[in-house]
């Protein structure tokens, strides 16, 4: 009965709230706040909550990297489900601590781009994308809607 118990409170915990170590969640909550015109201080946290396709919320805990006005995700050459909810609909949430922020997610076409972002991204996590061809890879801006 209390491996049930368990078992039962796990499944409400994955499936009733924001995303758990490496499980998607739903809707995430949190307190709305507007995009800063500076993401620096998104440097000081390792792994943010984006949540992507609103119409039946999904989030994942993620590295993000923000430079001045933006704030970059990136999938690799993977092209998970939330890759796919964002071609479909752009509009997404990110959960920095307890703050909510609305954006809309654009793909980097951009090499130069892609390259200051890859710069970045060594810098905070010391370690460099696997593959940094823009044309391969997905990176995704994040600004505000």
């Amino acid at each position: 009965m209390f491996s049930r118990l368990i078992a039962f409170s796990l499944l409400l915990l994955v499936t009733g709230c924001g995303p758990f170590l490496i499980l998607p969640g739903g809707k995430l909550g949190g307190v709305p706040a507007a995009a800063p015109t500076d993401w620096s201080f998104s440097d000081e946290v390792n792994t943010v909550q984006l949540e992507t396709r609103p119409e039946a919320p999904y989030s994942v805990n993620i590295w993000a990297v923000g430079i001045g006005r933006h704030l970059y995700v990136h999938a690799g050459a993977n092209r998970s489900s939330w890759v796919e909810h964002m071609e479909a609909n752009p509009a997404v949430r990110v959960r920095i601590g307890d703050e909510l922020y609305d954006l809309h997610a654009s793909r980097v076409e951009d090499q130069d781009e892609f390259k200051r972002f890859s710069d970045a991204y060594d810098r905070k996590y010391d370690l460099r994308p696997r593959n940094e061809n823009v044309a391969e890879a997905y990176l995704f801006r994040l600004d505000a809607r």
